[in-house]
């Protein structure tokens, strides 16, 4: 069997010669969009379909449609072997499930890395990988865009992955049935970081984990509720009380829901792990 494919078939957006700022956000994901410079997420995927799915709505989907960053969702399937676009194949050595193969992904991959410009890190969507984070977040976010690779049943050929010098990533400690939501996930978190994405840059860092904190308890009117009033002091309108207040709240929640976070924190400030800040 030849390993040189027949050319997949044009995606749905073939033909267009630009993506205008007034388009849909779904008119932004196309294979050769006129947006030269914009943060850009190649995802290879089965269920293209999938895409924007979420991210087309509130601020990341009005990004998208001001062309502040661009989706290309890459069906997997027309890069498949023979009547039926087979992707997958049964585990070398037995075992339950099916595997995507290596030179199937691995043609997807290539055709990403033929588009992408600048640093475009190669993703794949695994709970084995690296555990995704913020500081993972803004890196991704300072690149030209990233290239994700959702996959499905039993996982991906591990040369691939070694071919390719993929970096896998976990949302956390537990299984999906596919990437697709991780990788939506992951967008999400990366693009609004992107300059101009929520119009105040200052909320992306006071929000939790940007100093290695959760964050703050939030408040809004009405001044009372339920028996429950605002805490005076950030209705007292003084600035740095109210600054120092936010952080000893932070700190202490900090403390007591995610001591990992917490022992981080004090390591690389020299503090003391039993320290409490005095409100």
């Amino acid at each position: 069997m030849s390993d040189t494919p027949s050319d997949p078939p044009p995606s749905r957006a073939a033909g267009r010669l630009s993506a205008r700022v007034s388009a849909q956000p779904r008119e932004l994901m196309t294979d050769d969009p006129d947006l030269a410079g914009a943060w850009t997420a190649q995802v290879i995927t089965l269920f293209p379909q999938a895409f924007p799915g979420v991210l087309g709505e509130s601020l990341t989907g009005k990004a998208l449609k001001d062309g502040l960053w661009q989706l290309q969702p890459i069906d997997l399937r027309p890069y498949g072997e023979g009547k039926h676009r087979n992707v997958d194949d049964t585990p070398a050595g037995g075992g339950a499930g099916m595997v995507l193969r290596p030179d199937i992904v691995g043609r997807a991959i290539e055709h990403a890395k033929s588009r992408a410009k600048g640093i475009t890190p190669v993703i794949y969507l695994s709970p084995r990988g690296r555990r995704f984070d913020q500081a993972l977040a803004r890196e991704l976010s300072q690149a030209d865009g990233v290239i994700l690779l959702c996959g499905r049943f039993e996982g991906v050929d591990e040369r691939v992955i070694e071919e390719h010098g993929i970096l896998e990533v976990s949302l956390g400690d537990f299984v999906l049935t596919g990437g697709e939501i991780a990788a939506q996930a992951l967008i999400d978190a990366t693009v609004r970081l992107i300059p101009r994405v929520l119009g105040n840059q200052a909320s992306t860092e006071e929000e939790s984990f940007s100093h290695g904190l959760l964050e703050h308890p939030q408040y809004t009117k009405p001044a009372l509720w339920k028996g429950r009033a605002i805490p005076e002091i950030l209705l007292s309108g003084h600035h740095a009380k109210i600054t120092d207040w936010r952080r000893s709240m932070a700190e202490r929640l900090t403390k007591e829901r995610r001591p990992d976070l917490w022992r981080a924190y004090c390591a690389e400030r020299d503090m003391d792990l039993d320290e409490d800040r005095e409100l």
